[in-house]
């Protein structure tokens, strides 16, 4: 394979989302010929509707705990040699303001179309050549160890070919399966894919029930098993969303409970027991409603079907509506699904590829980063954490 040819390249990075740009800009730094290729007409599409448009672009506690595989330690190697705090020095050298949100969230002050602008100048900056609009129709396998991408435009080759396609995740932003049909046909295994950090949704029955809380937020513990979350939690005319929900539904199942704790870190019986010492009279929900907002504080005691007043209720009582509260054990009936959801859990199995170089093990050149690999972080700027560092490893071995 030679380089005399126009149409060839040391890399070709298939996706300019966070992780393709990421790599395309390091593999550049080191003096290879780089050409990154997207269908999209726009680089960075899914960083330029994050955080609600101003990207929350990594996480100050960003570790490996805070990340979903099926083997838990595939990402240590990356996030430890390029950290957040390589990407925060990053962003302070193009003068792009931040501030933390809350837990460690870091996003701009400005606009999320910074970090777009500082990846893509970066690129420039190192030779890498874009094309967008551009879709690939298929990819081959050379005889002599490189790759053949076929396109409308033509063919390019190339001796290393990194797959950043993303996932399944807002279809409508022209989100694909691409990225796990070419580790299919090159042999690798697929962890099976579902939708992460999704909006929770409830039959029919549970919906009409709770109709009147549409809208209404809470600050709430959410627990699947062993794992909970403490944020805030939404009733929608669907079923549950915000960040508690967007956290727990990436390790629920269909079928599985979760639990519930409106009032995390009050001793609700307690409450309960002092009000009807000294204020009897009171109906259960005008009390509740001194700890929950109004709606739900009716709704709770309508549930209840009790005597009126809270002097009338037992303590038996008080600890069932404690229960509602604090301890609501709901089955919801499913997710979302990939319209709405902020990542896409499993993809390509990490056994597949190197940790250190995110290169294929049996297919060598061929390289999988960023949200198409079996590695999703949690809500908060976890995800782009990964991108960046699946993207600068690999960047240094393409």
């Amino acid at each position: 394979m030679t380089a005399s040819s126009s149409n060839f390249f040391d890399v070709v990075v298939i996706g300019a989302g966070a992780a393709g740009m990421m790599c395309a800009l390091e593999a550049g730094k080191r003096g290879r010929s780089v050409l990154i290729i997207d269908h999209s007409p726009s680089a960075g599409d899914k960083i330029r509707i994050s955080g609600g448009g101003r990207c929350n672009f990594t996480n100050t506690n960003t570790a490996p705990k805070n990340f979903l595989s099926q083997n838990p330690r595939f990402c240590i190697s990356a996030l430890s040699r390029y950290t957040q705090h390589d990407f925060i020095k990053l962003v302070e050298s193009y003068g792009i303001a931040y501030h933390e949100k809350t837990l460690g969230q870091l996003f701009c002050d400005g606009s999320a179309k910074q970090i777009i602008e500082m990846l893509v100048a970066e690129m420039r900056r190192h030779g890498v050549e874009m094309r967008l609009g551009t879709a690939v129709k298929r990819v081959e396998h050379r005889v002599d160890g490189g790759f053949r991408i076929a396109m409308a435009s033509g063919d390019v080759v190339c001796r290393s070919l990194v797959i950043a396609s993303g996932g399944k995740s807002i279809p409508k932003m022209g989100a694909t399966g691409f990225g796990y049909e070419i580790a299919e046909q090159f042999g690798l295994k697929l962890v099976e894919t579902r939708p992460g950090l999704v909006p929770l949704t409830f039959d029919p029955a549970m919906l009409e029930r709770l109709a009147p809380l549409s809208g209404i937020a809470v600050d709430a513990v959410a627990k699947h098993g062993k794992t909970s979350f403490a944020e805030a939690m939404l009733f929608t005319h669907r079923g549950l969303s915000g960040p508690a929900i967007l956290q727990i539904s990436s390790y629920w199942r269909e079928g599985d409970e979760i639990t519930l704790a409106m009032l995390p870190g009050t001793d609700v019986f307690a409450a309960l027991k002092a009000a009807k010492a000294d204020r009897g009279k009171q109906a259960l929900g005008t009390v509740l409603a001194t700890l929950l907002p109004k709606r739900l504080a009716q709704l709770i005691a309508e549930e209840e079907k009790g005597p009126g007043n809270l002097a009338d209720l037992s303590d038996k009582a008080l600890r069932r509506i404690e229960a509602a509260i604090n301890a609501w054990r709901v089955k919801p009936l499913g997710s979302e699904g990939y319209r709405t959801a902020e990542v896409t859990l499993g993809g390509v199995d990490t056994n597949e590829l190197d940790s250190k170089t995110m290169e294929a093990k049996h297919v060598p050149g061929l390289y999988f980063i960023g949200e198409v690999v079996d590695v999703t972080g949690w809500l908060g700027g976890y995800n782009f954490q990964w991108a960046w560092s699946s993207g600068w490893v690999a960047g240094q071995a393409a």
